[in-house]
């Protein structure tokens, strides 16, 4: 992560062309192997985007956009989402025959990524505050406002540095004092400083707890609710991709929530309310059977959970790290969010079918006590980022669980 965001989009794209050639090939193969490594390949190349892609975007926006472009890359996630409930169906790849083609076919939007390559600028921030070039700085800005907004951001680049998230400077060069560069910090500094332990805490929550809130149990189990309200087992995937959609609809309305409502409020609003709804879906999932109209209320929880999701806990832990974080930890802190991500996701993935054997409904209690969790922390200790400099929002949070992060 501390190296070029640019050589990461690259890497990103070759990881996932590879997997998919092991996609295509395994089943002609009859190889397991080929097919686990495709999944390793892009699982690898999954981690690395859900890091890169909002760090990158974060750097190159200005402040008022940050949020709304931030929630860019959980929409394209979302938007895949959906790409692969409909391949999946059987009436397009879903089938004995076609199934390997419809692991694939991300490769077709995957060469955008090579398209786009050499049009794509690197970070102006990386570019000045790391590499020291202030020409490639002053070109990747040139490329991304245009030129009549040059001065104005340069001098902000400047005061950002100026300000420590690259460290001393001397007429807009890095001072070489014999200290490694901000952006050159190690996991263990990371790990070690006491400044940084709350918000790599709340980096690690949010995104773990996105996780373990339920978002892919929820999907996991509707097919099944959709079936007890009388519909058939083809008509249940078709409503279950209707969800989907409903998923990817409210999801694109994140950009204009993200810039102008609060983070605070939109993370509270949300994982409030999604504790509330899992709570109301696991009572009427046990006692479907005893109530008829229960089976709608398990519908509507199911839509109304998707909709609060979207308000906060779905789009924010993306990039709330890049919003917390100086340049020089940054890096750091999106690795471990992403690691914390993909963990709880394997956890829930893992343990789900298992637990949902033995627990029944209850099963979606242990999400929604994740959430009211979540909630608690929120109010606590997350500081409101929205329209504010990250070194501003590093020093509320510096001070660890004694923080006073409320305005």
């Amino acid at each position: 992560m501390h190296q070029q965001k640019k050589k990461s989009f690259l890497c990103c794209a070759v990881l996932l062309s590879a997997g998919s050639l092991c996609f295509l090939s395994c089943r002609a193969a009859s190889s397991v192997e080929l097919l686990l490594l495709g999944r390793l390949l892009v699982g690898l190349a999954s981690g690395l985007t859900t890091g890169v892609i909002p760090m990158y975007l974060a750097e190159v926006s200005p402040i008022k956009l940050r949020g709304a472009m931030g929630v860019l890359c959980p929409l394209g996630l979302t938007a895949g989402v959906v790409v692969g409930q409909v391949t999946s169906l059987e009436q397009v790849l879903g089938t004995e025959a076609h199934w390997h083609y419809a692991l694939s076919c991300y490769s077709v939007l995957n060469l955008f990524c090579y398209a786009f390559y050499f049009w794509i600028p690197e970070s102006p921030k990386y570019l000045y505050s790391v590499k020291g070039d202030q020409a490639g700085s002053l070109r990747a800005i040139r490329k991304l406002f245009g030129r009549h907004s040059i001065g104005d951001d340069y001098i902000k680049l400047q005061m950002e540095c100026a300000n420590g998230q690259s460290g001393s400077s001397n007429n807009g060069m890095p001072v070489d004092d014999g200290q490694p560069p901000p952006a050159s910090r190690t996991l263990w500094s990371v790990l070690r400083d006491p400044t940084l332990t709350l918000p790599l805490l709340l980096v690690c929550a949010l995104q773990g707890g996105q996780q373990l809130s339920g978002i892919n149990a929820v999907f996991f189990y509707s097919v099944s609710i959709f079936e007890s309200v009388g519909l058939s087992s083809n008509a249940a995937k078709f409503a279950n991709l209707g969800v989907g959609c409903l998923n990817l609809f409210v999801s694109l309305f994140a950009p204009l929530l993200m810039a102008r409502y609060n983070r605070r409020t939109l993370s509270l609003l949300s994982c409030s309310s999604c504790a509330v709804i899992l709570f109301m879906l696991t009572l009427s999932i046990h006692f479907i059977e005893m109530v008829d109209w229960f089976s709608y209320l398990c519908i509507g929880s199911i839509l109304l959970y998707i909709i609060f999701y979207q308000f906060g806990l779905g789009p924010i832990p993306f990039f709330i790290g890049s919003e917390l974080f100086d340049l020089g930890p940054r890096p750091t802190a999106m690795a471990m969010g992403s690691l914390s991500s993909w963990g709880c996701n394997f956890i829930v993935g893992m343990a789900f079918p298992t637990l949902q054997t033995v627990w029944g409904a209850f099963v979606f209690l242990p999400f929604s006590i994740t959430c009211v969790l979540l909630t608690i922390l929120i109010k606590f200790y997350l500081p409101e980022t929205r329209g504010k400099e990250v070194t501003e929002v590093a020093q509320k949070v510096a001070q660890g669980f004694r923080s006073k992060v409320k305005d």
